[in-house]
């Protein structure tokens, strides 16, 4: 098992660093070989974003010159990296990344970050760009104000479940839609946000916490019996995905290590990381995610490669 896991790792590894990706995902790249100890390789993707960087602070600018928070992925890669080496090149690209966010990303009346700088609007996925690197850097408090403004428009109470995504400007979902990958997004975001909060921020990591349990719960109770879910967990009728059980899988691993939540879903992760590993095939790509660029239909993703990596790093921590 051990051997059969390190190759499966090294496949999906290799088959992910071979993948064109855009800024979010390189920042779920790197972060993914950060949690595994590739710490040499987290440096020269950290000097990649940085290489890449705009002015005005947003990291690994390929492509899309709209985009708001997930310019921020990479940030906590940068950050890690700035301080483990005393490059001044990557302390100058961490302190721009973060002075876009505290200052210049556009953002609504409460102060939520828009997810792009053309249009009013908040995705669920910004959950995982901006706030943990806000919190990386520095800015607790920031992070988790951001955390509340996405909830405020984003969380739906009754299906314990996140949205997609909120226009502001007609102030109406823009796509109500219960995203596995989203919700999946959200709770590890969250669950790096409240690992980074300090001790005299008990109360607001608590909470956090408690946002992480509920989102975990609420997909758990639309997981199929073969450890995987829907692309829209409450509509069965959309294509069975592969990444939503990688993410969840990741977040309990985590939670279960820090103590945050309860043993007993481990039988649950377990489940879903044997769906996920049976679907790497010979070349390392993890099928059946939302498949890059449009993420509209199963295929393989350089994001579902990360959170494969980010699901077996945190697995290790169970591992006797």
């Amino acid at each position: 098992m051990v051997e059969d896991t390190r190759d499966l790792v090294s496949r999906v590894g290799r088959a992910l660093l071979a993948m064109q990706r855009h800024h979010w995902e390189h920042g779920v790249a790197a972060q993914a070989f950060l949690e595994l100890g590739e710490t040499d390789l987290v440096v020269v993707m950290a000097r990649d974003a940085v290489q890449r960087q705009l002015p005005d602070g947003r990291l690994a600018m390929i492509g899309d010159l709209y985009n708001s928070n997930d310019a921020a992925a990479p940030g906590e890669a940068v950050i890690w990296a700035a301080r483990t080496t005393g490059d001044p090149v990557l302390a100058r690209g961490a302190a721009g990344v973060l002075n876009w966010l505290l200052r210049d990303a556009p953002r609504s009346a409460d102060g939520t970050i828009y997810h792009h700088t053309n249009r009013r609007e908040i995705w669920v996925d910004g959950l995982y760009m901006a706030p943990p690197t806000l919190a990386a850097g520095g800015y607790h408090a920031e992070a988790v104000q951001q955390i509340e403004g996405y909830r405020q428009v984003l969380w739906d109470q009754n299906a314990g479940l996140w949205r997609h995504a909120w226009d502001d400007a007609a102030k109406r979902h823009s796509r109500p839609a219960h995203w596995g990958v989203g919700n999946g997004w959200a709770a590890a975001g969250m669950l790096r946000v409240a690992a980074a909060l300090p001790d005299t921020m008990a109360a607001e990591r608590d909470r956090t916490v408690g946002y992480v349990r509920e989102t975990v719960k609420g997909c758990l109770a639309l997981m199929r019996p073969d450890g995987l879910f829907h692309d829209f967990l409450d509509e069965p009728a959309t294509f069975v995905e592969t990444n939503t059980a990688q993410m969840m899988a990741y977040a309990i691993y985590r939670g279960v290590a820090l103590g945050w939540l309860d043993q007993d879903l481990l039988a649950s992760a377990d489940l879903m990381r044997s769906a996920a590993r049976a679907k790497v095939d010979q070349y390392g790509l993890v099928q059946g995610v939302c498949a890059s660029p449009r993420f509209d239909r199963p295929g393989y993703a350089p994001e579902g490669q990360a959170f494969f990596l980010l699901m077996e790093s945190a697995a290790k921590l169970h591992s006797s």
